[in-house]
């Protein structure tokens, strides 16, 4: 009778050594990660330049992961047209089993998760971060739609104001101070009410929409037509709407940028200053705003980073006449309710 055979020492299954960013050297990671910035958001790479050389880095290293799960959940390259939407729940599945794969130090093949594991494990993000971000994901995945502007807000929370929050970690936040990052929750949603407003016709064109269901109804909207001709001054008004929203966060969130450091502080307020002038000029178009994406041009960009120079200088913020009607706290604690 033959013995059986041993496995050579060689042969024998080791366990794969876990290390922040999965074992890849961190300064290609970086640089993919600048490469998806410069290319899916000229705004953001612009102001991230004001930042100091580790801030930037880390900054650059969170925004690919977002990027990405962005990407993936719309089954998109960088931010263009939307792809089949048939199989979104399996994506943002995938998405989260990637993320837990690279917060715990495995390699997942793909860089931008790879530089989520590395940042998180130099800024202290956790699980409990991305999943707040995830959840964004998941409602569209859901085919959800907005029936109150709470609703909204929670949606707004999910994708923009959670990596709001994140972003104010990687700068040096400290997790204990809650006032700042409710300030930096601020930035992400003001963000995110100028992107809704701006996409208003992209959104429904892809089968989406993120008006509340309740402001559609006082407009005496019928059902899927919002952006129909016929109903320009009705979505202008909306959109004004949301632009009010933004510019009452984003004068909270200056109260936020006051207690950075002068380089992150210009940065975030070069930011705030690029992205809300989106907005304002999706009002100042009127019923126009749509005929044509609103973008901001390299001269208007540079034009906002000097202003931003002199307002970080100065670093005297006046706080808005009224603060915004919606927190961090309330938004996070409800949609951990539902």
């Amino acid at each position: 009778m033959k013995r059986p055979r041993l496995l050579s020492p060689s042969r024998i299954l080791r366990e794969t050594i876990r290390t922040p960013g999965g074992a890849r050297n961190r300064e290609p990671l970086v640089e993919k990660s600048y490469n998806a910035i410069a290319e899916g958001s000229k705004s953001f790479a612009a102001a991230s330049m004001l930042f100091d050389r580790k801030t930037r880095e880390r900054v650059w290293l969170l925004y690919a992961w977002c990027r990405r799960c962005d990407d993936l959940a719309d089954a998109q390259d960088m931010g263009g047209k939307l792809g089949d939407q048939t199989d979104i729940a399996n994506r943002v599945k995938h998405i989260r089993v990637l993320t837990r794969a690279a917060l715990e130090g495995q390699p997942t093949a793909e860089p931008a998760f790879d530089a989520f594991g590395l940042v998180a494990s130099e800024a202290g993000l956790t699980m409990e971060d991305a999943d707040a971000v995830i959840a964004g994901f998941e409602l569209d995945a859901a085919d959800w739609r907005p029936r109150s502007e709470k609703d909204m807000m929670q949606y707004c929370w999910h994708v923009a104001g959670a990596v709001g929050v994140m972003m104010a970690l990687v700068m040096g936040v400290r997790r204990d101070d809650a006032d700042t990052l409710d300030r930096a929750c601020d930035l992400g949603l003001a963000f995110q009410l100028a992107n809704i407003a701006r996409d208003l016709v992209e959104d429904d064109a892809a089968g989406r929409c993120y008006l509340p269901v309740e402001w559609l109804v006082e407009e005496d909207i019928e059902p899927g037509q919002h952006t129909k001709p016929h109903h320009r001054p009705e979505l202008s008004d909306m959109a004004e709407r949301l632009v009010l929203m933004m510019e009452r966060h984003a004068a909270a969130s200056r109260l936020g940028a006051a207690r950075l450091p002068f380089r992150s502080r210009w940065a975030i307020l070069s930011a705030a200053r690029i992205y809300t002038a989106i907005g304002r000029e999706v009002r100042a178009k009127g019923t126009a705003a749509w005929d044509h994406r609103v973008y901001t041009s390299k001269l208007q960009k540079l034009g906002h980073v000097a202003a931003a120079f002199f307002e970080a200088v100065i670093n005297n913020p006046k706080p808005p006449d009224e603060m915004p009607r919606w927190s961090r706290t309330e938004l996070a604690q409800a949609a951990d309710a539902a």
